[in-house]
């Protein structure tokens, strides 16, 4: 008798297993990584292309700011000696 029992639980198990919805939990997508900080710039500002050329010409900070990137000119080269002088 208990064999029966047992039989007909594990048959209902399998039988009310195979009706179980499965729902399938779709993943959110990663979100796309941060963009690298241009070189130049303060973390937390927005970097700024003024004349549209792709280059990144200063950057904006939080408080609307804006700040050139600026490099000073190299200084100029010293002058190239003259032939003129004591030997002539």
């Amino acid at each position: 008798m208990r064999i029966q029992i047992l039989a007909l639980a594990a048959f209902g198990s399998l039988a009310l297993g195979a009706c179980a919805q499965r729902a399938e939990v779709a993943a959110a997508p990663l979100p796309p990584p941060p963009p690298p900080a241009p070189q130049g710039a303060v973390a937390g500002s927005v970097a700024a292309d003024r004349d549209g050329d792709g280059i990144i010409d200063g950057y904006y900070t939080s408080d609307g700011i804006y700040h050139a990137n600026y490099v000073p000119p190299p200084p100029p080269l010293p002058p190239m000696p003259t032939r003129r002088g004591e030997r002539g």
